[in-house]
């Protein structure tokens, strides 16, 4: 059975004091522990951010790739080896350059978790304006304040078909544990939209702006997470209003991931496969056909 110091490593976290981020590294690794997974039976694929940094910080496989391009990437990783996969990304990074990615993964029902560490801004490179930043948002590339509305993510999860959506914050770590623990026993794409605090670069919304407007949608008389259309009126909340709810949005288990019905995998992972299983083409042939 695996343990916490299991997934320690050497190496300290570089994240500002205060960051949001080391609640959600802290999350992550208590929720491995109490699924029981071992370092290698875990993949775990982020972009580029301050966030993304987050596997190496933690003893796991792991690969950094090009921003916005994660979700490809695990697509490609779940398909090839049929490890559990886990994706971390920021705002910019999931909603902005990879915001088709974001689309397809959810559409698809790919089977991996995709946390999104939403800080609203572009922190690594010193504080630009987002897709989610909020509308009047200053930063150095929107001085006068920002004139784009935001991207609602959970809305757009929930239109492409997502069949996990919830939204967790760093001012509540245990509630993470929980929603990234189920969100890893889901059968398909799982979307947990983190709402991050940023100390340095969006000092507008520190720990207490959510402590005083999160709220937990379990809590919501008449709560039921397979009512789509409960699911769109919650996410709907935020950021139109300064209500932000949290919580397992909508669920739904009874479609298959797709790669279970991927012929190709029907004999195991790819990984796992003899490496010549058919004859090779003739190239000749293919040549003629084609030229």
């Amino acid at each position: 059975m695996a343990t916490l110091q299991d997934y320690a490593v050497d190496v300290r976290p570089t994240w500002c004091s205060g960051c949001g981020n080391h609640s959600t590294w802290n999350a992550l690794k208590r929720a491995f522990v109490q699924l029981g997974y071992e370092p290698r039976d875990l993949f775990m694929v982020t972009g580029v951010g301050c966030c993304s940094k987050m596997n190496d910080y933690m003893r796991i496989n792991g690969i950094h790739t090009l921003h916005g391009r994660s979700l490809a990437v695990a697509a490609g990783v779940r398909l090839a080896s049929g490890k559990k996969v886990i994706t971390v990304h920021g705002d910019g990074d999931g909603y902005g350059e990879g915001g088709n990615h974001f689309m397809h993964a959810a559409r698809r029902n790919l089977g991996f978790v995709d946390i999104v560490e939403n800080n609203q801004v572009y922190a690594l490179t010193r504080g630009q304006v987002s897709p989610t930043s909020r509308l009047g948002f200053r930063s150095s590339t929107s001085p006068g304040g920002s004139l784009e509305r935001p991207v609602n993510p959970l809305a757009l999860a929930l239109s492409q078909g997502a069949t996990f959506v919830a939204r967790g914050a760093t001012h509540d770590m245990m509630q993470l544990v929980e929603l990234i623990v189920a969100a890893m026993q889901h059968r398909g794409y799982a979307l947990i939209d983190v709402m991050q605090v940023c100390v340095t670069y969006n000092r507008a919304m520190p720990y207490d702006y959510y402590r005083e407007r999160a709220y937990k949608v379990e809590e919501v008389e008449g709560y039921d997470a397979t009512d789509w259309n409960a699911a769109m009126a919650f996410a709907l909340e935020y950021p139109a209003t300064e209500r932000i709810p949290t919580g397992i949005l909508y669920r739904r288990e009874d479609l298959p991931a797709y790669e279970e019905g991927v012929s190709a995998l029907k004999a195991g992972p790819l990984v796992e496969q003899p490496l010549r299983t058919r004859p090779l083409a003739d190239i000749d042939l293919l040549l003629r056909e084609h030229m």
